[in-house]
Parts: structure tokens; sequence; C-alpha cells
């Protein structure tokens, strides 16, 4: 696997199932809670128009052409319009510990800044050490409960950084 090969760049509609498998086969593989998190939202099975309104995006990256990760934001659903959300950031196995988490992370930070909010907020699993590791290398700060109305009842870490 060259770098040449790998491109992170916004999703497009073909890319739906691929990243919806992507999701899903990391909460079978981490042995994570499927109820109450994003393998049973309805938007994992149309992450392209789950992600086509103002203020929303939503990169996958490739490896020769295949999606094999992604990671999204937009605006935290239940609060002010200053607030958003860093959603549905999984990755496949072939890419893991490689910094591509990393990048596409720092990507999603950036332009939550150049749509304009001001906060950034995320929910995960205790089991994704190296994700809230990211998080927590990167500014973000541990809250006691979580915010806004993201229906993912299982996450039991909230996670939030001003911008």
């Amino acid at each position: 696997m060259s770098n040449n090969n790998i491109v992170i760049r916004e999703i497009k509609a073909e890319d739906n199932a691929q990243i919806e498998s992507v999701i899903r086969t990391v909460f079978i593989e981490y042995k994570l809670p499927l109820v109450g998190t994003a393998y049973a939202d309805s938007e994992t099975p149309k992450m392209f128009e789950s992600y086509s309104k103002t203020r929303e995006v939503y990169y996958v990256v490739t490896v020769d052409g295949v999606v094999e990760g992604g990671g999204g934001l937009k605006p935290l659903n239940g609060m002010e319009d200053d607030v958003c959300e860093i959603q549905k950031m999984y990755f496949s196995s072939k890419v893991r510990g490689k910094g591509y988490g990393k990048k596409m992370f720092l990507k999603c930070l950036e332009k939550a800044k150049a749509l304009g909010f001001k906060q950034c907020y995320l929910e995960t699993i205790p089991e994704l050490k190296e994700a809230i590791h990211i998080y927590e290398t990167n500014g973000f700060k541990h809250l006691n409960a979580p915010l806004g109305e993201t229906g993912h009842f299982n996450c039991g870490i909230w996670m939030i950084k001003d911008l």
C-alpha cells in the first residue's frame, strides 16, 4: 500500500455501501454495542445523503479506490448553531494505526472552523482507546454527561473542544 494510492475526499453517493460496511465491521471487530450507537443509526446506510445539508460534510479515505474509512461533522442536534459534532469516524483494519484517523480528524476540525463553528463535540465508546487518545491530544476535554440529542445512549465518553 503506497501513499500515492490513498486519498481523503468528500463522500460520493456510490460510497454509501462501502462506508456502511466499514462502520458495521468495526462494531463487530471491537464487540461494541450495536443499539444506541452509529451501528443502528438510520443514517449509516445513506451517508452521502445524510451529510448533504449546509454546514455538513463527510469525508472518506480510499485505498486504491476502495473506501477504508470515514468521518464527518454536522451541527449538533439540539444545541446552538455554533456547536458541531464530529461523527461516524471509523476505519478498517487495513488503514488503522497508520495515521489516517488523525489526518481525517484534523481535516474535520479545520472544516468545522471554516464553517464558523465555535465548539466541537464528540461521543465515543470507552473501548476505542486509540480514538480517545487522538481526541485528548488535540485538546478535547471530557464531559460528565452528553450534550445535544444524538440518540447514542450507549456512548459513555463525551468530549468537547473550543475551536
